[in-house]
C-alpha cells in the first residue's frame, strides 16, 4: 500500500467550518513575517502570496491591499500593479517549474467559486500535461509534491529579481 504524506493539510481540515475573524488578505500583510505568511512580494497597491491550499505546486495569488469584493472598485494604479504582478508571477513560475500552461483568473462571488468572496484576488495556477491524474478522478484529491516553505524559498528570489526589472 502506498501512502500520501501531506501533513500541512491537517490545518485546513481543522479549519473547515470555523468562522474566521476578519479577512486574511487584510491581516496577513499587517504582520512583518512574510515567509510564515507566504508573502513573496509587496508592492504599493498589491502583494503576491502563495495559496496556502494550492491546486498545484506554485499556485500564486495576486491581492490588492484594498478590501473590496468589487473588481470595478480598483483604481487605475491598483489595476496596473495587479497586472504587472501577474506578469512577474507567471515569469517566475515559468522559470522555476517550466509548466506546460497556466490558469490565470478570478472567481468573483460565491456562485463564481470564490473561496474568499469579500476580497478580490487573482489566481495564477501552473499546469502540466497530465496533471489531472487518477487521484483527482478517483478520490477528488490532489497530490502537491512540494512543501509550501520549499516553494517559497524557490520563488521568493525569482519574484524579487523579476519585479525589479522594468
Amino acid at each position: 500500500m502506498q501512502r500520501l504524506w501531506a501533513p500541512w493539510r491537517m490545518k485546513y481540515i481543522k479549519e473547515i467550518g470555523k468562522k474566521d475573524e476578519g479577512c486574511i488578505f487584510c491581516s496577513k500583510p499587517g504582520v512583518a513575517d512574510d515567509k510564515n505568511n507566504l508573502i513573496v512580494l509587496r508592492g504599493e497597491k498589491c502583494f503576491i502570496i502563495l495559496n496556502a491550499f494550492p491546486y498545484t505546486n506554485g499556485h500564486l495569488l495576486i491581492v490588492p491591499y484594498l478590501h473590496t469584493s468589487e473588481l470595478e472598485a480598483l483604481d487605475g494604479p491598483t489595476s496596473a500593479e495587479l497586472w504587472k504582478f501577474v506578469v512577474v508571477g507567471k515569469k517566475a513560475l515559468t522559470k522555476a517549474y517550466r509548466p506546460d500552461g497556466f490558469n490565470i483568473g478570478m472567481n468573483l462571488g460565491r456562485s463564481g467559486g470564490a473561496g474568499i468572496e469579500q476580497h478580490v484576488h487573482l489566481h495564477i495556477v501552473p499546469r502540466w500535461n497530465g496533471d489531472v491524474n487518477f487521484m483527482s478522478v478517483l478520490t477528488d484529491s490532489r497530490v502537491i509534491s512540494q512543501g509550501l516553505h520549499d516553494t517559497y524559498d524557490m520563488l521568493f528570489p525569482l519574484i524579487q529579481e523579476l519585479s525589479a526589472i522594468r
